[in-house]
């Protein structure tokens, strides 16, 4: 539930939790311009940076997030990445945000901005995305001391913000204000309201210098506060392995990227869009060649009852790739934020008890009796309703990625090995990307391999990484009035009903064509592809079997295009049953016209990548000895959920940022856990 706010008859928003006003209806504007944002030096200090780290002890109704943040939009020498961060322990409603800031009018667009990211704010960590990725608001809700250590930013300059220390005394003690310090470094600028001798003590005593300064009114004085310790300071332990192992030349940060799926698009737009200059390389004559080139996919939020890593890794994905994907594709073209129902077949209900009373229930509720009615599943169905989930064409969406100013994209590049280069005449160390003849393809410091499957010969065998191969069954919507299912559902497989295959041409009038796909299978230790007759048969089996279970409905719908089908697939294997050569399989489909021709019920199929514990791999492969090489891949069957997360974390590492998640999560997908 959402921190409940009283609203005094002068408009004044109060805590009935801590007994306090936040502000008055102008004081708290002066309040973030002068005290906060000036009294930092900014927005002079961070000319020129090429980004900016904001740390702030108390969010509120965010007028000091909104103020800096139109203060950036305002200053050409604004760094390139604003971070705001900031910790919450009792986030407010989203239209309380709004109310707070309706007399506001210069930041009611701004406003309106954050109040639409402000859902589904459990407790953890939230990344929200403004200005194309290049303003992010790191929202840490919980206690200030324990998130500040645990997720240790740093922090370039400092709002001391929260309600009096009468009142919240927690906020402003002296063990507080020692996890804020150990966010800074020295020259951090660091500003206050409060003149309280405890707190000017404590700052002090924790390595500030502090001055006392005119005040705004009704305040006489304010604290503004500089970090400079007359010892010298530990060094900052980073929660995780960060970019001091990344040699960077005098030519800037340049990178290569290998592979051209969502993992390595996802990584190079991070990079990209942070001022990296990215060379993608892919064996590919285009992007999304493999695994990624599934001709649509579904993305929600997994749920289990102890609320799972997994679980919470997801719900960070999924809220990433709906930023990306809003800001990035075409909404009914390339992809639909049109929630998904998931079919618990087992009969457990998956969500944590009392779910429903928490923000929990902005990202998944019991499925509502009119969803369950819908799908043509009994009222007394297992199931749960996504509100935060979809489906999505992952093709587009890498190109999309790859369409992020400062990436090129090299095709047809096929990577057998990587060297490191001896550096020569004090030239910058660097990584050689070779091909099956030793020439060299490309070259970079920095080198992330991105490559699925074939990360494991690049990487010489040195993570335990699993094929696995998935086929999927898919046909076009022709005929099937009206689709197969109204919304996307998962659970025991998954059914996207009616994705679109390609957007109509430029001046077309008519609809663009219409498909569903089911699927996929998992196929372990399976590489070959197309799969041979058999094993086609045995997808379109599977699909079929599960389908009958998660709905009853749609399979009753599309029973004569599996029932047709399959007996064919049946003949044609038993002609090719004695031959002496390998068993040949139908070419997969990779258009609506060769759905068409393969009689309504194609075949597509590709090899993913996994690892033994079925999380992704994210980080150095060793950062003492092979520094500069790094790896983000092993999506599995979760890409389109976890693989845009995935490259804002290395992103994050590599630039020395704000992590964009729950440590204890970053740390579940650092690739050197293995």
């Amino acid at each position: 539930m959402s921190e409940p706010i009283d609203w005094l008859p002068d408009g004044t928003p109060y805590s009935p939790r801590f007994g306090d006003r936040y502000h008055s209806e102008n004081g708290g504007l002066a309040q973030a311009q002068n005290t906060f944002l000036h009294g930092c030096g900014l927005p002079e200090a961070w000319a020129g940076q090429s980004q900016w780290r904001v740390l702030e002890t108390g969010f509120g109704f965010g007028l000091n997030f909104l103020v800096t943040w139109a203060a950036w939009r305002a200053d050409p020498a604004r760094p390139r990445m604003l971070h705001f961060i900031s910790v919450e322990a009792w986030p407010v409603a989203a239209a309380d945000l709004l109310r707070a800031t309706a007399h506001h009018t210069e930041l009611a667009p701004l406003a309106q901005q954050l109040h639409d990211q402000w859902w589904g704010l459990l407790p953890g960590v939230h990344r929200l995305s403004f200005e194309e990725g290049r303003v992010l608001l790191t929202l840490y809700v919980g206690d200030a001391q324990e998130m500040l250590r645990q997720q240790a930013p740093t922090a370039d300059s400092v709002y001391l913000d929260g309600f009096s220390p009468k009142v919240n005394p927690d906020i402003w003690s002296v063990h507080t204000l020692k996890a804020v310090a150990r966010c800074c470094h020295r020259g951090t600028r660091l500003a206050t309201w409060s003149v309280a001798h405890s707190v000017r003590d404590a700052l002090t005593q924790c390595g500030f210098v502090v001055n006392k300064v005119p005040g705004v009114p009704p305040k006489r004085h304010n604290l503004q506060a500089r970090y400079d310790p007359h010892w010298e300071p530990r060094p900052r332990s980073a929660a995780l392995e960060q970019s001091a192992a990344v040699p960077v030349g005098n030519t800037g940060k340049h990178c290569i990227v290998l592979g051209a799926g969502l993992a390595g698009a996802a990584t190079a737009a991070s990079l990209a869009r942070r001022g990296w200059r990215v060379q993608v390389l892919d064996q590919g004559a285009e992007p999304a060649a493999g695994a990624s080139g599934l001709p649509a996919g579904v993305f929600a939020p997994h749920v289990s009852p102890d609320d799972s890593v997994l679980s919470r890794l997801s719900r960070s994905g999924v809220r990433t790739t709906l930023l990306q994907a809003r800001q990035r594709l075409q909404q009914g073209l390339d992809w639909a934020p049109e929630g998904v129902l998931e079919h618990r077949v087992d009969g457990t209900p998956g969500l944590p008890k009392n779910w429903a009373q928490s923000p929990g229930a902005d990202w998944s509720v019991p499925a509502p009796a009119e969803r369950l009615a819908q799908a043509g599943l009994p009222a007394d169905a297992a199931a749960c309703w996504h509100l935060q989930g979809g489906w999505i064409r992952p093709g587009q969406l890498v190109r999309a990625l790859l369409r992020e100013p400062g990436i090129e994209w090299l095709g047809q590049r096929r990577a057998a090995s990587l060297r490191k280069a001896a550096p020569e005449g004090g030239a910058q160390p660097c990584w050689q990307v070779l091909d099956a003849q030793d020439q060299v393809l490309a070259e970079a410091p920095l080198v992330v391999v991105a490559a699925g499957f074939a990360s494991h010969a690049l990487l010489e065998q040195r993570y335990d990484l699993r094929a696995v191969r998935g086929q999927v069954s898919l046909g076009l919507n022709d005929h099937l009035h009206p689709a197969p299912a109204p919304f996307p559902v998962n659970g025991h497989g998954n059914l996207v009903p009616a994705f679109a295959w390609a957007a109509p041409t430029l001046g077309a009038t008519d609809a663009p064509q219409r498909g569903w796909v089911m699927g996929s299978t998992f196929e372990r230790g399976m590489t070959a592809l197309p799969p041979a007759y058999r094993e086609q048969t045995a997808a379109h089996h599977t699909h079929w079997d599960k389908l009958q279970t998660l709905l009853p409905t749609a399979a009753k719908q599309l029973a004569p295009l599996f029932e047709a089908r399959l007996q064919k697939k049946t003949k044609a294997a038993e002609a090719c049953a004695d031959m002496a050569e390998p068993e040949p399989g139908e070419a997969l489909c990779e258009s609506a016209e060769d759905i068409r021709q393969a009689g309504g019920l194609g075949t597509w199929g590709a090899v993913r990548c996994t690892t033994t514990d079925r999380l992704p791999l994210v980080g150095p492969v060793n950062a003492k000895v092979l520094p500069g090489l790094w790896v983000c891949t092993a999506m599995g069957a979760r890409g389109l959920t976890l693989a845009l997360l995935c490259g804002e974390l290395a992103a994050a590492r590599l630039n020395d940022e704000p992590l964009p998640l729950d440590t204890k999560l970053a740390r579940a997908l650092d690739s050197e856990r293995m």
